[in-house]
């Protein structure tokens, strides 16, 4: 099965985050992506939460999660900087926010829009090698999430799968083995 790589993130500015985290430097990591917007119900009791024990499970070596705040409605109330450092701030989350930028296309904005997203929550799991594996709208139950991440983080990059085969101590390659 193949899977799409994931397009770069089209973020307008970072929170929580000195750098601006990107898909091509988080290669090697597991990237869950938790879309939200800040008066959305399903982010607030679940999508975000379900996002900080993710955070706070998984060895950041492993797994890098971002927030992507993604406004498509009620731009007054949600779209200031400040408004969103306040909500980050009372519900203590600490991973890395980008505020997703705005399209001249139509109601969802770009990094949304790219990834197929139609609302929040959603979820997206890239996978090491920059593929996307899942994306999910609505509320996900956390032992699959776990399940599903730890799945991710198990497996070799293909690129490594070659080097070992090729590289084998036993003389084993490509299913032969030889004297």
């Amino acid at each position: 099965m193949t899977f799409p790589q994931a397009p770069e993130l089209h973020i307008r500015e970072w929170l929580n985050s000195d750098g601006a985290p990107t898909v091509q430097g988080l290669l090697g990591k597991v990237i869950l992506i938790e879309a939200f917007q800040m008066l959305c119900p399903g982010c607030v009791s679940h999508g975000l939460p379900q996002a900080m024990r993710a955070a706070a499970s998984f060895d950041p070596a492993d797994v890098a999660v971002l927030g992507l705040h993604s406004v498509f409605e009620h731009h007054e109330a949600q779209g200031s900087r400040a408004a969103l450092e306040a909500f980050l701030h009372e519900y203590r989350i600490t991973f890395p926010v980008g505020i997703d930028q705005q399209s001249d296309h139509g109601k969802l904005p770009m990094t949304m829009h790219e990834y197929g997203l139609q609302g929040t929550p959603s979820i997206v799991l890239i996978d090491r090698e920059g593929r996307i594996r899942k994306t999910k709208l609505g509320a996900e139950n956390d032992m699959t999430l776990g399940a599903e991440i730890m799945a991710l983080v198990g497996e070799q990059p293909a690129s490594q799968l070659a080097s070992d085969e090729e590289a084998s101590p036993d003389g084993c390659s490509d299913g032969v083995c030889s004297a």
